[in-house]
């Protein structure tokens, strides 16, 4: 065994530790993280209860409370707000159905109306509008798909306007912006081939350039940045590695050094994970960590699709959309049903 998979397999994952971070900052309404992140809690319900799936411990958060609580951020136009009282927005509305998945309360939802309202936010050229207001960005048409997939209306929408957009936005190097002409990062890239995944038109990614391109994200460190002359960011180990394992090429970085990266990133004394070493932990950051984490295979961590970021086992329980296959962090192919495809998660914060 090479040394550095020795170094990661004396590392441990803090489970207990991690559910027990989880539980008390979604319970605690006076602290200053929770006022602060008022206007994505929809997105934060998302990280933290994937987290506690993933970890083997959805039931031990409040599924009553949760349930009602997106209820309540439904609006009469079918979408959901970031939170009670604010508008709705596409980031939010697949945020809304992925939590309603996990509790598996789908039909406590109006998911038709949740469908037309993403279906409504398309654009002539494929794009999709992340609200009203119009503005257009490639994490809007991956939400967007994802979302159809997930409720089985891929129908809705012009797939292949959808999917002649975001090439439209690939660049020389193989990776993708947030509109045509954008930087490549790694936060759209994931939206793009995610999207793309969904759609079946994977065959339109370059994937040995895009992949070459997410491999330099790699730092001595072990840790993964979104783009050149960044610093290495434990979210990154969500969107680079799943798009590597989508692209079948999750052999093309040092899986082991990233793991060590992430682990040394954990809070050993109150749990959750940070963006760096010694840095503040938070569950944005922790549900990526643990979600890279069971990409590369870690023991007793439940399986996440790459491209929908859902468990795999929720997935296969829809019926009319299929996990993108893959063994727990191995890559594989993607299946399809009945036209429709599956795929992976939230952008907000990118």
């Amino acid at each position: 065994m090479a040394s550095t998979d020795l170094a990661v397999k004396e590392r441990s994952l803090f489970v207990d530790k991690h559910k027990a971070y989880v539980k008390r900052v979604s319970e605690d309404t006076e602290s200053y993280d929770f006022a602060v992140t008022e206007h994505l809690r929809m997105s934060g319900v998302y990280w933290g209860l994937s987290a506690m799936y993933l970890l083997g411990a959805l039931d031990e958060m409040d599924s009553d409370g949760i349930a009602d609580f997106v209820v309540s951020c439904q609006h009469p136009s079918g979408g959901f707000g970031g939170n009670r009282g604010h508008d709705a927005h596409m980031l939010y509305t697949l945020s809304a159905v992925q939590v309603m998945i996990l509790l598996g309360r789908l039909d406590h939802i109006d998911a038709e109306a949740a469908a037309r309202f993403v279906a409504g936010l398309q654009n002539a050229d494929g794009s999709f509008a992340g609200d009203k207001w119009g503005e257009i960005d490639t994490r809007f048409s991956y939400c967007a798909l994802n979302c159809l997939s997930l409720l089985g209306r891929m129908d809705l929408v012009n797939l292949e306007a959808a999917a002649q957009f975001i090439a439209a936005c690939q660049n020389f190097d193989g990776g993708y912006g947030a509109t045509p002409g954008g930087e490549s990062h790694a936060g759209q890239i994931f939206c793009c081939v995610g999207a793309l995944t969904i759609l079946g038109k994977a065959d339109r990614i370059d994937r040995d350039n895009l992949a070459w391109w997410l491999s330099e994200r790699q730092l001595p460190s072990g840790g993964l940045n979104g783009r050149p002359e960044k610093l290495a960011d434990v979210c990154y180990s969500w969107w680079v590695l799943s798009s590597l394992s989508a692209l079948d090429r999750l052999d093309w970085i040092d899986g082991a050094a990233l793991e060590r990266f992430i682990l040394d990133c954990q809070d050993a004394e109150d749990g959750g994970i940070a963006d760096k070493p010694e840095d503040v932990a938070d569950v944005f950051h922790t549900f990526f960590g643990i979600a890279g984490c069971a990409l590369l295979g870690r023991g007793g961590l439940r399986r996440i699709d790459p491209v929908h970021a859902m468990p795999v086992e929720l997935m296969e329980n829809l019926g009319h959309a299929t996990p993108w296959g893959h063994g727990a962090g191995r890559a594989g192919t993607h299946a399809h049903s009945s036209g429709r495809t599956a795929g992976a998660s939230e952008v907000d914060s990118i």
